[in-house]
């Protein structure tokens, strides 16, 4: 717990240092206000999209694109990724189409997915759902392939079903597993929801970040940055209270 507390003290005097040096690179003109704006114009930014109430709209859009692409990509990667562990079918017949479109970079297939789907919120969804599938569905598969065979066997014996194996003992054993893809998937699609809104959006954080980059209020776009970044770390640490409820005794 000690040791935990200097951390975050540590953490915190670093963070201060380099908004400090900031505020002075900028004041002394070491770099460039117009490209740089110092912290102080930042956070005066910031408070006025606070008090205006653009900052909810923008957010609340990300938060949809984001939580909606994330669950379906979480649900499909642990039903395919459980799915060819149980099954030497179902890994013979998918095992060659995941391994090919995994190693390609998800932003690359957005100009593919412009010209069968369209610029509306359908590409979003999908460029998004298609990146944070795959790291739940290969951890989950890989769980499910480490599973200690005397479990299954012990539930062979007392005469458990399939279905029953599953829900009983594969899938809290795999848990682990699972949520560690699930916690790489979460910086994924926050990454991926982002660029989409950039690419195909009329609204949300990366469409607004953008909007203002190419307007050159470089004061609202940093505000916008932190926005960006305070949703992502939220969005961890709820993660991680979540995995510490789900499974308690992963980590001791």
């Amino acid at each position: 717990m000690k040791e935990t507390h200097v951390a975050g003290i540590i953490g915190l005097v670093s963070v201060m240092a380099v908004i400090g040096f900031w505020e002075f690179a900028s004041d002394h003109r070491i770099v460039s206000p117009a490209l740089l704006p110092p912290p102080s114009s930042v956070a005066r930014a910031l408070v006025t999209l606070i008090a205006d109430g653009e900052i909810w709209q923008q957010l609340l859009h990300t938060v949809a694109l984001f939580l909606g692409s994330y669950l379906i990509a979480c649900t499909l990667g642990i039903a395919i990724g459980i799915w060819m562990g149980c099954s030497e079918f179902a890994n013979g017949l998918l095992e060659p189409l995941v391994e090919s479109l995994r190693p390609i970079p998800k932003s690359a297939l957005v100009p593919a997915l412009f010209l069968f789907l369209g610029i509306g919120p359908l590409t979003m969804v999908t460029v998004v759902v298609f990146a944070a599938t795959f790291p739940v569905l290969i951890n989950a598969y890989q769980g499910v392939r480490g599973l200690d065979p005397v479990l299954s066997d012990t539930a062979r014996t007392f005469g458990c079903s399939r279905w029953r194996t599953i829900r009983s003992v594969v899938l809290p054993a795999t848990l682990p597993a699972i949520f560690t893809g699930m916690k790489i998937a979460l910086s994924l699609g926050i990454v991926l929801a982002v660029i989409a809104e950039m690419l195909a959006g009329q609204s949300g954080l990366g469409f607004i970040i953008l909007d203002t980059q190419r307007a050159f209020q470089t004061d609202q776009m940093y505000a916008w940055v932190v926005v960006l970044a305070a949703f992502g770390a939220a969005c961890s640490l709820l993660f991680d209270r979540i995995e510490k409820l789900a499974i308690p005794w992963h980590g001791r």
